[in-house]
């Protein structure tokens, strides 16, 4: 399985998510800079973390006008798994993929630090190796994880079962219904504040987060058999 992690002018857990696919997943991983207009080489879409563009006007809102954004939404479109972790979650917001947006941290401040998640549906493509209602040890780093929608959006999101994950035990930034992570309709496009990328190992703190990368690779592997 061959993972593209997306670099745009600002991105800094690009590293961290080319470790994880790369040295402890075990997968093939390449760097894509912003301005890559074709991503049909790759079978999985990463957007990382980070200050895309300086995080000027909102976080993620130049970010989505950015070449490489076209063949996201073609690989969303194709049924590839997309994964945005925190600022690659924003940036998912701004250009529409997923439902939503994201306001200021309630406190105001920057918050770093690891947090527990209690996994909501483990029947996606990125969390089947989760038991459900697992929770986990994942850390979060960001000033604008406050995730908001109307009240419709809510009902639909609930219904759907498109909430993955929630916090657990205490809400560290105001989201709204404890939201975390949330997928689109069609299960293939996950976007989260938390990052697991920097859960993968033991020495890290916590190895929570190695399961879904592993979720990912299991789903791509069961969708991809080749029979002789």
């Amino acid at each position: 399985m061959k993972f593209a992690v997306i670099v745009f002018p600002g991105s800094n857990c690009d590293v961290d998510m080319y470790h994880a696919i790369a040295d402890e997943l075990g997968e093939e991983v390449e760097y894509v800079w912003h301005d890559e207009e074709n991503l049909d080489r790759f079978d999985a879409i990463l957007l990382p973390g980070g200050f895309s563009y300086g995080d000027y006007l909102r976080s993620g809102a130049i970010a989505r006008f950015s070449k490489v954004m076209a063949a996201v939404k073609q690989a969303a479109e194709a049924g590839k798994p997309v994964l945005g972790v925190c600022n690659g979650f924003q940036i998912l917001l701004e250009a529409g993929l997923l439902p939503g947006a994201m306001r200021r941290n309630q406190g105001l401040k920057f918050i770093c630090r690891p947090v527990q998640l209690v996994v909501e549906n483990n029947e996606t493509m990125f969390t089947s190796a989760y038991g459900k209602d697992e929770v986990i040890t994942i850390p979060i780093a960001h000033g604008e994880g406050n995730y908001y929608c109307d009240e419709q959006t809510l009902n639909r999101l609930v219904e759907n079962r498109q909430i993955v994950f929630r916090y657990h035990g205490e809400n560290p930034n105001g989201s709204l219904a404890d939201i975390a992570g949330i997928v689109n309709e069609r299960g293939n496009v996950l976007g989260m504040m938390p990052h697991p990328e920097r859960a993968v190992d033991a020495l890290l703190g916590s190895a929570d987060g190695l399961k879904l990368f592993r979720s990912i690779v299991n789903y791509w592997r069961e969708t991809h058999v080749v029979t002789a």
